[in-house]
C-alpha cells in the first residue's frame, strides 16, 4: 500500500469561509425547497374540508330517510270485519284470497258479511271465497 502524504492544514480563517458559504447555501436551499411545498398544501386542504362536510350532511340525510321509513314499516294497523258477534281479520281475508287465485297476482277483494263471502278479483278472473262469520 501506498502511503499518502499528510500535507498542512488549511488555514483556519479559510476554513471558516467556506463553512459560511456552505451554511449560506444550505439555508437557501432549504428555503427554497419548503416555501413552494407550504403554498400548494394550503390551496388543496380547503378543497377537501368542503366535500367532507357535504358528504356528512349527506349522510346524515340518508339516515334520518332510513329512520322514517323504519319507523312507518314498524307503525301497523289492523283491522277486522265483524258480524253477527264474530271478528275476521283483513290480513286472514287477503292471505287465503292470495292463496286463492295465486300469490303473485295483484288482488281485489270485495267482503260480504251478511252472505259470508269474499269476492276476490285478480286481473280477468273473478272468484268467489267463503268467510266464515259464524
Amino acid at each position: 500500500m501506498a502511503r499518502t502524504k499528510k500535507t498542512a492544514a488549511a488555514a483556519p480563517a479559510e476554513v471558516k469561509e467556506v463553512k459560511e458559504e456552505v451554511k449560506a447555501e444550505v439555508a437557501a436551499v432549504e428555503e427554497a425547497v419548503e416555501a413552494p411545498a407550504k403554498k400548494p398544501a394550503a390551496k388543496k386542504a380547503p378543497a377537501k374540508k368542503a366535500p367532507a362536510k357535504a358528504e356528512k350532511v349527506e349522510a346524515k340525510e340518508e339516515v334520518k330517510e332510513e329512520v322514517k321509513e323504519e319507523v312507518k314499516a314498524a307503525a301497523k294497523a289492523e283491522v277486522f270485519i265483524e258480524f253477527g258477534g264474530v271478528q275476521v281479520s283483513v290480513d286472514e281475508i287477503i292471505k287465503n284470497a292470495k292463496l286463492t287465485v295465486g300469490e303473485d297476482k295483484d288482488v281485489k277483494i270485495y267482503v260480504k258479511p251478511d252472505e259470508s263471502k269474499a269476492y276476490i278479483v285478480a286481473g280477468e278472473e273473478s272468484v268467489a271465497m267463503d268467510v266464515y262469520f259464524c
